[in-house]
């Protein structure tokens, strides 16, 4: 297995990527690394939809539970650790398995991309401006200065917007310039898990609900103390800053629930339109034959050596 590509298994939240990336590990000897940039914070479980380690099938998880909530993610720390466990994992002869539905980590891991630094001084401006003007007006801005970059960040993403407006005074080139070319640097099969809206809409709905009834409430209570408010990427996590709203009695909880599930399919829909942009992802119906799809697009990448050009093809999530 030293020569199997690495696997990556994306699509949009809800679609049952961990059960999938479970059922490949242990279908190809496999261990995962998670890129889902809010699993990585220790104690944000219930509303990241984190498995428990009694529910991993006894596989091996990388990059789970490695920051505290005050702690910010980049996603340049992750490129570098997730290649040195896709480079162990494969020393030991087992398969590496990315999974994840934060769009810029999955292929920072396996493509030709690059990440400038950061300057805390920098991005403190757009961030309090954020605050005060919205991120509307930041997005305006953005638009402005580098236009394809505005195109493809919603003006509903304060973060990326933010980080957007920090690249390009730090370097003083377009954000553009490090989004990424869709270029492999090592053996990468990449398979999407497609669902129809209507139905990832209802599961969504459904998900939510079932996270208030399982304690996220509780959760988000717990992490204050721990410095929830201090870090700036985990306080904006979906759902964590509706309860953080509920707890400081400025949100009702039945408006919370209510904005955390259109907030959460919002996100869907920006997760398909990133990955339909990757045409080497081969997107398979989400469902009971998932794991099937899935070593039939492998074994046809056996075969060609490359990205596969058989098996099944869904068509892409939302079409």
């Amino acid at each position: 297995m030293r020569d199997h590509p690495v696997v990556s298994v994306v699509g949009a939240t809800a679609t049952g990527k961990s059960d999938l990336a479970i059922a490949l590990a242990q279908a190809l000897d496999g261990e995962i690394i998670n890129a889902d940039a809010m699993q990585f914070y220790r104690g944000m479980d219930i509303g990241t939809a984190k498995l428990p380690p009694a529910e991993r099938g006894d596989v091996p998880h990388h990059l789970i539970d490695v920051l505290d909530v005050d702690e910010d993610a980049s996603v340049a720390a992750f490129q570098s650790a997730a290649r040195a466990h896709i480079s162990d994992i494969r020393a030991r002869g087992r398969v590496p398995i990315l999974v994840g539905g934060s769009g810029l980590y999955v292929p920072a891991a396996t493509d030709a991309l690059s990440f400038p630094g950061t300057n805390p001084r920098v991005r403190a401006r757009p961030e309090a401006e954020s605050g005060e003007i919205g991120p509307a007006a930041l997005h305006a801005r953005l638009a402005e200065l580098d236009p394809p970059a505005a195109a493809k960040i919603s003006p509903a993403d304060p973060r990326r917007i933010i980080r957007a407006l920090e690249v390009i005074e730090i370097t003083g080139e377009p954000f553009t310039a490090y989004l990424p070319r869709y270029e492999s640097v090592m053996p990468t099969v990449q398979i999407g898990l497609a669902l129809d809206r209507g139905t990832l809409h209802d599961r969504i709905g459904r998900r939510v609900r079932a996270m208030w009834d399982a304690g996220w409430v509780d959760e988000v209570r717990a992490l204050l103390p721990r410095g929830l408010l201090t870090g700036t990427t985990a306080r904006q996590a979906i759902g964590y800053a509706q309860i953080i709203e509920v707890l400081s009695g400025r949100l009702e909880p039945a408006a919370a629930i209510e904005s955390t599930i259109v907030r959460t399919r919002q996100f869907a829909k920006r997760q398909e339109t990133w990955f339909r942009r990757d045409t080497r992802i081969r997107w398979i119906p989400a469902g009971e034959r998932s794991v099937d799809d899935a070593l039939a697009v492998l074994r046809g990448a056996r075969r060609t050596g490359s990205d596969p050009a058989s098996g099944p093809q869904a068509s892409a999530p939302g079409q």
